[in-house]
Formats: C-alpha cells, sequence, structure tokens
C-alpha cells in the first residue's frame, strides 16, 4: 500500500490575465525530459470559461515553477461545436514525433447546467501549442450512454489503445438543481482517434448517488493501478459529499477491484486540500511516484502533489 508524503501547493491563478482569472483545474503532466515536468492545466477566464495553458516545473522538486506560460495554448471552439464553451486537458500521450491531448470539451445546455464530450488536438512543438484534429469530438453520447462523456485517461500499449472516461448516468435534482452522476467506463482504439465503446463500467458507484470520474493509471509488474476521483451528490462543494481520491486495480485494464483505502491520501486538518481533493494524476519518473491533484473548490485553490517516497 502507497502512503502519500504531501509536498504541499505548487500554483494558484490570481487574476493574472483576463484569460487566467481564477482556478487551476485538472493538472495533466507530461515528462518533457529528466529535468523537467510540463503541467497542462485548465484557469477560468473572466467569464468563467475553462481554457488550457500549462507551466514548467523542475522534476526534482516541483514546487520550482520554471515557467509560466502567458497564453492560451488552444482557443476555444467554433461557435456551436462541442467545446465552445470550455476547454480542459485530462491526459497527454506521445506518438510518432507528437503529442496527443484528450480533453473536455464544454458546452452550456438549457435543461442541465451543461454537457461534455471528449476532443483529440495534437502538438508538434512539445504542448507549446495545439491544434484540433477534428472540430468535432471523438467519444460523445450514443444511444448507450445518452447524456455526456468526459475525463479521459488514455495508455498506450503495443498496438492497443486504453481510454478510461467518466460517462454520465444521469442526473439528479438537489434542492431543485439538476446535479450530474456519472462512472468511469471503458474504451479501445488501435490509434488513439477511433474507438470502440462497449458499455463496460470500470469502477462501480459505492451508493446510488456517488459519481466518480477522472481515472489516471500506471502499471506496475503487470497490475494496472488506478488512481480516481469520487464524491457525493447532497452536499459536495467543499461539504461532506465533496471529491475525495480512490484507488482500483486490474490485470486486464477492464475488470477493476476497488479498494479506496490503499489510495494512500487523506484530507489535510486545515488549509488548500482540507476539503477537498480531485483530479489526480498520477505519473512515474526517475524510481519515484507522483501525484498532482487539485484541492478545495474544484482547484481554485490550485495545484499541489504528493510523492511516494521523499526526496
Amino acid at each position: 500500500m502507497i502512503k502519500w508524503i504531501k509536498k504541499g501547493l505548487i500554483f494558484n491563478t490570481g487574476n493574472d490575465y483576463n484569460w487566467m482569472v481564477s482556478h487551476a483545474c485538472v493538472p495533466t503532466v507530461h515528462i518533457l525530459n529528466k529535468d523537467v515536468f510540463r503541467i497542462f492545466f485548465s484557469p477560468r477566464n473572466k467569464h468563467g470559461q475553462s481554457m488550457l495553458t500549462y507551466m514548467d516545473v523542475a522534476a526534482n522538486n516541483p514546487a520550482k515553477i520554471l515557467y509560466k506560460h502567458d497564453q492560451p495554448i488552444m482557443e476555444l471552439g467554433k461557435l456551436g461545436t462541442f467545446d465552445d464553451g470550455g476547454v480542459m486537458p485530462c491526459c497527454v500521450v506521445p506518438t510518432e514525433n507528437r503529442l496527443f491531448l484528450y480533453y473536455v470539451g464544454w458546452n452550456p445546455s438549457g435543461s442541465v447546467p451543461y454537457r461534455n464530450s471528449i476532443g483529440l488536438a495534437v502538438s508538434y512543438n512539445n504542448g507549446e501549442s495545439f491544434e484540433r484534429i477534428f472540430d468535432g469530438s471523438i467519444v460523445d453520447r450514443n444511444k448507450y450512454e445518452p447524456y455526456f462523456t468526459a475525463s479521459p485517461y488514455v495508455m498506450k500499449e503495443q498496438d492497443i489503445w486504453h481510454m478510461w472516461y467518466a460517462s454520465s448516468t444521469g442526473f439528479v435534482k438537489i434542492h431543485g438543481k439538476p446535479e450530474p452522476l456519472y462512472i468511469i467506463k471503458y474504451a479501445s482504439s488501435t490509434d488513439g482517434i477511433e474507438w470502440e465503446r462497449n458499455n463496460i463500467t470500470c469502477i462501480k458507484p459505492k451508493s446510488e448517488f456517488e459519481a466518480n470520474a477522472r481515472a489516471s493509471v500506471i502499471k506496475e509488474k503487470d497490475i494496472y493501478k488506478m488512481w480516481f476521483a469520487y464524491r457525493g451528490s447532497f452536499d459536495f462543494r467543499d461539504g461532506k459529499d465533496s471529491y475525495r481520491i480512490g484507488y482500483a486495480e486490474s490485470k486486464d485494464a477492464v475488470n477493476w477491484n476497488r479498494m479506496d483505502e490503499n489510495s494512500g491520501i487523506q484530507f489535510s486538518k486545515e488549509g488548500w486540500d482540507s476539503k477537498m481533493q480531485t483530479y489526480p494524476n498520477v505519473v512515474v519518473h526517475n524510481g519515484r511516484k507522483f501525484l498532482f491533484y487539485n484541492g478545495n473548490g474544484f482547484g481554485k485553490t490550485g495545484i499541489g502533489y504528493a510523492v511516494d517516497k521523499d526526496f
């Protein structure tokens, strides 16, 4: 069982620019080289829309920011497309001298607060900028998944690509407001673009009103290990049902044994992650595991990290 050693907050926004007013959501790490982690994340602009940018941090001390980009690296989608209301990074996969970015597109909706689906963009300069491969999404709602899709994590292994993603199972009204429910499902691909979805649930909710999402997966000794975020529905905005980090293992990437008690991390007694821990991203570098995650307010308090063994 892992025991994460918290190293604290790395970065928080503070009305830096009109496009970076608040939040630093969903840290998504690319190992740029042996010395540098490139962390993609999503601040919110003055309209509350999620944007996309990055910062570089020292691999031997991620609290040391080496560079913070001063522009969005991909604009919002064309008017009427799936991501015209926000873009949020989830996973980067190096492939053939380029980077694939799997991200969430946001749309405002009418009967419910929003609709999500999964998009794909590519970079030829190690993530300094991205361009969409398609104006449309690559994993969207369908006849078996009628609500929305979101938060993909993709792993490439030999001739197969795995995706673990959030699929909404519907909405529940809490104090008259519709709140989304979602679970983590599995898809596979031979090229990272066209995905076969057989409606396979990976992480089953513990209760009727649990939502789980944003998987992050590594493989050690033929065991797939997943950290993910889960919450309740009645008081989840920094309340008793707020996001926590769960854990599961699998031998085949499809069937998972959930064991949240082995996630290795708990709320702090006070401070930036004392009410919420969410959107985990685990990377392995130089024999160490790093956990990057958001704290209170869905990333409003910024990005922090933990390690499996101290420096």
